[in-house]
């Protein structure tokens, strides 16, 4: 019996792309739903943008739908938040069968230590960024912005939308990619010596040496323009990208 798991991330869900959502569940349907699968791991930015359990949209829900019966099958459904889901919680996790883990979370990944996270916090030269960032995961803004109406939410969302893009036009490339000495930290701050992550939208396997040992970081690709997953199994891994039918 083949042993596989499965990692997701950046597919930014939203009503505007149907044929992101329809790329998902066929993926579901192909590659996880009565397969020998022992995991799915989804490491963020599932959805384009997430105002709070308390609305839950027409896709939100068949979205749902569709990890429920995964999560139903017996196959494991595991969610880490990106920087567009991140106020999402337990009650959404709870309807669509999902475990919520911390931000960097190590799992036994086939005998292979392994640290999965979103990857945004590795992104240091992005100053901006990090400060919202370091804001937005503390305690009290979160807390402060699921107080607010649903109307205000999803203004603020709009408008972060807005401002985001045209930040990201001005800054260089460079600046949104992870810096190898926060990479490197990651590594040491778990002792691992293998790491997966999304965020980036650059799917590529880089390799460090590091002390005579050799470090291995696998990046996820987006779903903008086809599907993008990594499966693992005992024997390796493959990163694998489909293009939309």
């Amino acid at each position: 019996m083949t042993q596989k798991t499965y990692f997701i991330a950046d597919l930014h869900l939203t009503e505007n792309r149907p044929d992101i959502s329809a790329a998902f569940f066929k993926f579901l349907e192909s590659n996880i739903l009565n397969q020998n699968v022992d995991a799915l791991y989804i490491l963020g930015d599932f959805f384009e943008v997430w105002v709070g359990d308390d609305y839950v949209t027409e896709l939100a829900r068949n979205v749902a739908t569709q990890l429920k019966a995964v999560s139903d099958s017996g196959i494991p459904v595991y969610f880490i938040h990106g920087n567009r889901d991140f106020i999402l919680r337990e009650q959404y996790a709870e309807l669509a069968g999902m475990t919520l883990l911390d931000e960097q979370t190590v799992i036994d990944l086939y005998a292979t230590p392994t640290v999965i996270l979103h990857g945004d916090e590795m992104c240091t030269q992005d100053v901006e960024y990090q400060k919202f960032r370091k804001k937005s995961r503390g305690w009290w803004w979160p807390k402060l912005m699921l107080a607010m109406p649903l109307w205000y939410r999803k203004k603020i969302a709009r408008n972060a939308r807005e401002k985001s893009k045209l930040s990201q036009a001005d800054k260089p490339i460079e600046i949104l990619d992870v810096v190898d000495s926060a990479v490197l930290e990651t590594f040491d701050n778990h002792n691992v010596k293998n790491m997966i992550h999304g965020h980036t939208h650059r799917p590529k396997v880089h390799t460090y040496s590091l002390n005579g040992q050799t470090l291995t970081r696998t990046v996820l690709g987006d779903w903008y323009e086809q599907g993008s997953y990594l499966v693992v199994t005992p024997n390796g891994q493959q990163l694998v990208h489909t293009p939309f039918m």
